[in-house]
């Protein structure tokens, strides 16, 4: 089993920058890939990045691809999204997901078997 807490949402402005966190419990952490989703009012929830247990690859959605980059302190059981140069459209709830699998590398949500609560991420003037 494993718990994960995001953290880092908030209100920024267009061209600002922010920084999620995601904090896991559980010994599974370390051997699993993590991914980070959101979704938008109306949308359905979609990709935004994914980083292999080892960190040794990254995968991003093309929306974000440039701008976002996804990483992760195995010694702190944490997984991060740095958000650069944020538009109106990023504005969602983001979640972080840990794959059901070990040493499986996926940017399938219906892949991944635990999720965080969410955090608002709201870009605005």
């Amino acid at each position: 089993q494993v718990h994960l807490v995001e953290s880092g949402g908030g209100l920024v402005q267009p061209g600002g920058s922010l920084r999620l966190s995601c904090e896991a419990s559980g010994r599974t952490f370390s051997t699993h890939t993590m991914g980070w989703f959101r979704q938008a009012p109306g949308k359905e929830r979609e990709f935004v990045a994914a980083i292999t247990w080892s960190s040794t690859s990254a995968y991003y959605s093309d929306s974000v691809k440039g701008r976002f980059t996804i990483s992760r302190d195995n010694t702190k059981n944490t997984v991060y999204l740095q958000m650069n140069s944020l538009k109106f459209e990023d504005t969602a709830v983001y979640y972080c997901a840990c794959d059901r699998d070990a040493y499986r590398f996926t940017i399938n949500s219906h892949e991944y078997a635990y999720w965080g609560q969410g955090t608002q991420i709201t870009v605005s003037s």
